[in-house]
C-alpha cells in the first residue's frame, strides 16, 4: 500500500488533497510544524516537521512513496529540502504557478515567481518521477476576498472589475494531484489548470449573488484605495502582485486549458459550481 506525506495538509489546496485521498487505499502522512494544533482527520498520521528546516526531514519521509509538496519557505531552503525529500521517496508532484504561459495575468514580475521557478527546477532536476501542477487563480479566493463584505452587506468593494480570470475549483486542483500521486502516467508532466470560463471578477460577484439569492453589487475602487483595504488581510508584496496581475488582465480573456477533465475525465467545475459548494461561507451575519 502506498504511503504519501502530504505538506500543506492544513491549507486550503492541501487540505483538499488529503480529503480526496482518503477515498483512495493509499496510507497518508501530514507534515505540520505544529501537530497539536494541526486539523487533520483521525485516520491520517501527523509528523512534525518543518520544510525550510531539512535536518527535520527525514523521520517525516521514512517510509514515504510519493510527496505532496506546497513550497511556502525561503528559496534558499528548497535545495537541502528537495535533497532530503529525493533521497526518501520515488515521487514528488508540486503545487506552482502558471508563471512561464504567454498571458499578461502571468508576466507580472514578482519575488514569488522568482521562488516558483526556483522550486520548479530543483523538482524537475531531483531525478525522481515528477508532475507539476500550475493552478490559475483559485476561485476560493473569492471567498477569503469578498466574503466579509457580501455577509455584512451586498456592496463588494474591489478593484479591476473588467480583469477576467477562469477560477478554479480547489476540490478540482486536488483532484489532479491524487491522480498524480497514486496512478501511473504522468511522471514529467506540467500541467496548467484552469477553470472552464473565463469571467470578470464583477461578473464573479454577479453568480454569488444569485447563488445566494441576493441582488450584489461591485464598487471599483481606485488602487490607491484597493491596496489600502488588502494590507488589512494580507502582506504588500501580495497586494502589489495581484494589483499588478489583474490590472493587467482588463480587456483580455482569460487563459483556459481543458487539462482538469483530461486528467481526470469529469470536466473542470464551474464558478457557479463553487459558489453552490461555499454558498454558507456568503450567508448575511443576523
Amino acid at each position: 500500500m502506498k504511503r504519501i506525506l502530504v505538506t500543506g495538509a492544513t491549507g486550503q489546496i492541501g487540505s483538499e488533497v488529503l480529503t480526496q485521498l482518503r477515498a483512495t487505499e493509499c496510507r497518508l502522512r501530514a507534515l505540520t510544524r505544529n501537530p497539536g494544533s494541526a486539523r487533520v482527520p483521525r485516520d491520517v498520521e501527523v509528523v512534525q516537521g518543518d520544510l525550510a528546516d531539512p535536518d527535520t526531514l527525514d523521520p517525516c519521509l521514512e517510509g514515504v512513496d510519493a510527496v505532496f509538496l506546497v513550497w511556502l519557505a525561503p528559496l534558499a531552503a528548497a535545495a537541502p529540502a528537495l535533497a532530503r525529500i529525493a533521497s526518501h521517496t520515488e515521487r514528488i508532484v508540486l503545487l506552482s504557478s502558471p508563471h512561464q504561459i504567454d498571458h499578461p495575468f502571468f508576466q507580472q514580475p514578482n519575488a514569488l515567481r522568482l521562488v516558483h521557478a526556483g522550486v520548479d527546477r530543483l523538482v524537475a532536476d531531483s531525478g525522481r518521477q515528477w508532475t507539476i501542477l500550475r493552478p490559475g487563480p483559485f476561485a476560493i479566493n473569492s471567498r477569503n476576498w469578498w466574503a466579509p463584505q457580501i455577509r455584512s452587506g451586498h456592496v463588494v468593494r474591489w478593484f479591476h472589475g473588467a480583469a477576467e480570470t477562469a477560477p478554479v475549483h480547489e476540490r478540482d486542483i486536488a483532484a489532479v494531484a491524487v491522480r498524480a500521486l497514486s496512478d501511473e502516467g504522468h511522471n514529467g508532466r506540467d500541467y496548467v489548470l484552469t477553470g472552464p470560463v473565463s469571467l470578470t471578477q464583477r461578473q464573479q460577484v454577479h453568480i454569488i449573488g444569485e447563488v445566494i439569492g441576493r441582488a450584489l453589487t461591485f464598487t471599483e475602487l481606485s488602487p490607491e484605495a484597493a491596496r489600502e483595504a488588502m494590507l488589512a488581510i494580507m502582506p504588500g508584496p501580495a497586494a502589489d502582485m495581484l494589483l499588478a496581475a489583474y490590472g493587467a488582465a482588463v480587456g483580455l480573456p482569460a487563459y483556459i486549458t481543458s487539462t482538469i477533465g483530461e486528467v481526470t475525465g469529469i470536466p473542470a467545475r464551474s464558478f457557479s459550481d463553487w459558489a453552490l459548494d461555499h454558498a454558507e461561507e456568503f450567508v448575511v451575519l443576523g
